[in-house]
């Protein structure tokens, strides 16, 4: 009786809801609040249900994962934050969303009215394009033409505008763009990641071949997402003990040999964390303590990329078998 009791219960709760929302009594419009209003009363409503307002929810609370198989001969634990797990597949969605609601928490910008144009190498312009497109914003990207087809298709299908820029002049040419666009375009504004303190990442490493923070030259590399090749404004060396350098050869390898291993599908940039977070791991100083990385995005954003060259080559190469 009482499972009845408790059906009946939910069955006339689902009922006096329906009636609520979806109305189309005599006068819905005058009797009732306007539906894109109703939509964002639901959870007050329909608490039990745990429905997010919008996507912007789901940004956050990541899973850790120990790695185990690559941690052989490691006198410390190693786990990593799986930011596939973010609506695009990246932790850039975090200071994204953090950027644009502090800039409209202070009267800067505008959906339907204010253009975004900001500089990127790939994630953070994703997570900025779909920011904007849940938001209202027009959307303006620079990026240097090196970066992944996949990049830029994803760029596309949030709505964004894509510039590319001359790859021989790195992130400085992409940022130099984005700068002479935002002197073009009225009601334009940039979120500028690089100096905006919103940006709450901090960079512990860089790649080997544009150790700018180590006091080296900028140069071309392949960890995307790292060594833009000058040191952002936001970054404050002195909460780091050490910047740890790590090739571009070491980080694609170990992005291999995560997926492998692992089971974890990262990116290059989430091979070069792990590589530095080993690296830690030996240390006798570190010997039964806990080593915490990030594995920033997912790998299938890599598929075009060197990540994944010889096994895209391999299955293009592939050949049907005959069926009897």
């Amino acid at each position: 009786m009482a499972a009845l009791r408790n059906i009946i219960r939910k069955r006339s709760h689902f009922s006096l809801c329906k009636e609520k929302f979806f109305s189309t009594g005599a006068n819905p419009l005058v009797d009732s609040p306007p539906f894109v209003q109703r939509l964002r009363d639901l959870p007050k409503e329909l608490p039990g249900t745990k429905i997010k307002r919008d996507v912007s929810e789901l940004i956050g609370r990541t899973p850790l994962v120990y790695l185990n198989k690559l941690t052989e001969g490691c006198g410390a634990y190693v786990a990593a934050k799986q930011e596939m797990f973010q609506p695009t597949s990246s932790v850039k969605d975090r200071p994204a969303l953090a950027m644009i609601i502090d800039a409209e928490k202070i009267g800067l910008i505008s959906p339907g009215k204010t253009t975004l144009i900001e500089p990127t190498s790939g994630n953070m312009g994703i997570s900025m394009a779909f920011i904007a497109a849940m938001k209202g914003y027009k959307m303006v990207l620079t990026m240097p033409s090196y970066t992944s087809l996949e990049r830029r298709v994803t760029m596309r299908a949030f709505g964004a505008d894509l510039i590319l820029t001359d790859p021989a002049k790195g992130m400085g040419g992409t940022v130099k763009k984005a700068y002479e666009l935002l002197e073009s375009t009225p009601d334009a504004f940039m979120l500028q990641q690089f100096s905006n303190p919103a940006n709450t990442q901090i960079y512990g490493l860089e790649p080997e071949e544009s150790n700018v923070l180590n006091g080296g030259k900028p140069g071309p590399h392949l960890i995307t997402g790292n060594g833009v090749g000058f040191k952002p404004d936001i970054l404050d060396m002195d909460v780091m003990e050490e910047v740890l350098m790590v090739s571009s050869e070491d980080a694609v390898n170990m992005a291999r040999q995560l997926a492998l291993k692992e089971g974890l599908m990262v990116g290059i940039s989430s091979g070069a964390n792990t590589v530095a977070a080993l690296r830690l791991a030996r240390r006798p100083e570190n010997k039964g303590k806990l080593i915490v990385t990030v594995h920033a995005s997912f790998g299938e954003r890599y598929l075009s990329s060197v990540l994944f060259e010889e096994l895209r080559k391999e299955a293009e190469n592939m050949q049907p078998v005959s069926v009897d």
